[in-house]
């Protein structure tokens, strides 16, 4: 069995969370079965040794890779560290998190709010992405984006809004601007939520985004075969 470490770096609205669940749950219910999950509550000091684990998955979160939080310069430590010692998977903080530790640089976009389905155009095709595809729209959150991709890194994915959607480092890093781990129920819940916070008609935008086919089966299995590879 596949033993996975999801380390946990934010978490859902209170409300929202008692009917989705946590971000840990979320990404559960695509490992499905095989795989053995176990939590660590990283901004509260609980860290996953990288060797007793095959991969770890750093979740979202609402926090900034670049803010002063101790826990944000342990995550990037820990890392660093933990590179090249089991699989790396990052999703959205995930994924900005690894690039700045890696090397790279994250920003605060001048685009704004990234909200409802984005479609990211493939650049490359890695042996674990099976079946293949040409785009991939997955629901997204997200201000903050990688605005330089770390020396040593590839871009698996981009669109016009973030070219460096996805990410690789050698074979057992990867990492999604994108969120397969919402369902676009829970997507739209958290963006109406932020009305107010994201301009109306942007919000209205990415709900009506939502109901639209998504590609969430296709990236989770790609996930799945990362981890197991």
């Amino acid at each position: 069995m596949t033993h996975v470490a999801i380390l946990k770096t934010g978490a859902p609205p209170p409300a929202l969370e008692s009917h989705h669940g946590d971000y840990p749950a979320m990404f559960r219910a695509i490992l499905g079965d095989g795989v053995e999950a176990t939590t660590f509550d990283f901004q509260s000091g609980e860290w996953p040794d990288p060797d007793a684990f095959d991969a770890a998955i750093i979740t979202g979160s609402a926090a900034g890779v670049y803010e002063g939080d101790p826990w944000i310069s342990d995550l990037l430590d820990w890392i660093r560290a933990a590179k090249g010692r089991l699989k790396l998977v990052g999703i959205c903080f995930g994924h900005q998190a690894m690039a700045q530790a890696l090397g790279g640089l994250v920003e605060k976009s001048d685009k704004g709010w990234g909200v409802g389905l984005h479609a990211y155009e493939m650049q490359s095709t890695e042996s674990w992405m099976t079946p293949t595809a040409r785009t991939i729209s997955i629901p997204v959150s997200h201000q903050d984006q990688v605005v330089v991709p770390p020396p040593g890194s590839r871009i698996l994915a981009g669109s016009a809004f973030a070219p460096n959607g996805a990410l690789a480092w050698d074979d057992d890093a990867i990492s999604f601007q994108c969120h397969p781990e919402f369902t676009p129920e829970y997507a739209a819940d958290l963006t109406a939520g932020r009305r107010g916070r994201i301009d109306g008609e942007l919000v209205d935008q990415a709900l009506a985004s939502l109901k639209q086919t998504n590609d969430r089966a296709l990236v989770s299995q790609w996930i799945r075969n990362f981890i197991s590879s």
